[in-house]
Formats: C-alpha cells, sequence, structure tokens
C-alpha cells in the first residue's frame, strides 16, 4: 500500500495537536483527517474508514475510552489500528486503553520524528494483518478480499463491490444475525440514501449465485449466512 493511500484520522480537543501532529503526517505523505472530540471521532471514522486511529482520551462530548469501544464494534472497522495520543500516563489509564480494544498507548509530549516513526511501526502491524485476513475459507467457501472473488469449489463467482461487501460481511460471523441497520450503516455507510429494499435485492442476488441455503432471513430483524447443513 503506497503511502498516499494510508488515511489517519487525528482524534484531540487541541487544535494546537491536530494542527503540528496533522502537519507532520501529511509532509510524510499520509492522507490526515481530523476530530476535535470522541463522538465527532466515531462519525468521521465510519465516514472515512481510516487506517490508523490516533486518539486523545480526555475530551468533550466524549471520551476516547467510550470512542475507542464504539468502534471496535463497527465491523467496517475491524482492522483499524487504534493508538492513544495522550498525556495521561498513568497505568490504569493505560490498562482502560488497553481493554477497550487500543492497539498501543503513546504517551504526550512526544517529538514529531518519534512520533512518526513509532506510526510507521504500527502501520507495518496493518500490513500483515491485511497480509494473513485477504483470504477466508469457509466450508467449501474462499473468500478472497483482495481481487474481490468468490471460490465455491471449483466454481470461481465475480461479485459486484456492494454483493461482495455484503457477502463478507455476513461471511465475516457465519451464524450471527445482522440486523438490517447495520448492514446499511456497515455496506453503505454515508455514500448514498438506501432503503431496506436495497438490502433484499442484493441478499436475492447472492442467493442465485452462491446457493439459497447459506442465507437464512430473520423477520423483521436481518440476515445470517449459515453453512448449507447447519441449521437442519
Amino acid at each position: 500500500m503506497k503511502k498516499d493511500d494510508i488515511k489517519i484520522l487525528l482524534v484531540d480537543d487541541e487544535p494546537d495537536i491536530l494542527e503540528i501532529v496533522g502537519y507532520n503526517l501529511r509532509n510524510e505523505g499520509y492522507q490526515v483527517f481530523t476530530a476535535s472530540n470522541g463522538l465527532e471521532g466515531v462519525k468521521q471514522a465510519k465516514k472515512v474508514i481510516p487506517h490508523l486511529i490516533l486518539m486523545d482520551i480526555m475530551m468533550p462530548e466524549m471520551d476516547g475510552i467510550e470512542a475507542c469501544e464504539k468502534i471496535r464494534k463497527i465491523n467496517t472497522l475491524e482492522h483499524v489500528i487504534i493508538s492513544f495520543l495522550t498525556a495521561r500516563g498513568e497505568d490504569y489509564s493505560q490498562v482502560a486503553g488497553f481493554d477497550a480494544g487500543a492497539d498501543d498507548y503513546i504517551t504526550k509530549p512526544i517529538k514529531p520524528k518519534v512520533l512518526v516513526s513509532k506510526i510507521k511501526s504500527l502501520l507495518r502491524r496493518l500490513k500483515n494483518k491485511e497480509e494473513e485476513d485477504t483470504s477466508t475459507i469457509i466450508g467449501d467457501i474462499v473468500i478472497n478480499r483482495e481481487e474481490y472473488v468468490v471460490f465455491k469449489g471449483d466454481k470461481k463467482i465475480i461479485l459486484p463491490k456492494k454483493e461482495f461487501e455484503l457477502f463478507s460481511l455476513l461471511t465475516s460471523k457465519p451464524g450471527k444475525v445482522f440486523k438490517r441497520e447495520v448492514i446499511l450503516d456497515s455496506v453503505w455507510g454515508n455514500e448514498v440514501v438506501v432503503g431496506g429494499r436495497t438490502i433484499d435485492v442484493h441478499i436475492r442476488k447472492l442467493r442465485e449465485k452462491i446457493g439459497d441455503n447459506y442465507f437464512k432471513t430473520i423477520k423483521g430483524v436481518g440476515y445470517k449466512f449459515v453453512l448449507e447443513d447447519s441449521d437442519k
């Protein structure tokens, strides 16, 4: 992945931090997005889908711990690297940060060059994750997320982007019921305004291409993916 493809979200209520850190990261060639509190940070993360989030702990509206916990529950952000960048260096704050799902904890003040070095290290971790997670095998189905291709046995199935993303979401946790609002938010996000009927159409197409028995409708709730014989 090229540097100019990497998106970093800075979440801090101090304008000076956003300006200084943002300046140094942009100079390195990264795309930089900002938010001034935890609530705004969660909204930006859902919209931007960053590769890395640097977040303060003590912020108005919503603190970093709560924001981190909320981000970790969003399917489209499951691979994002989250690091706290905070002046709070107490052991209990660090423990709370890691318990919330953070990957790292950086204490302010920190020299810009050292921070950039740490960020490069964190992004290498992301690269390793991506290399490990490009393919998923479920029964006789292989999902290649890098090439947007699905194999069912010896059959190669090419899916349009949204169908693939929906299929990828449902197969990320076989047996789990994904609510309709979660599907809309995870697959379509803020791109366009779509209705629940859009999901039904895409599910119908997936049933035609992958197999009807893999997709179960939970009336009034949503959908789940199951192996063909798992509900028998």
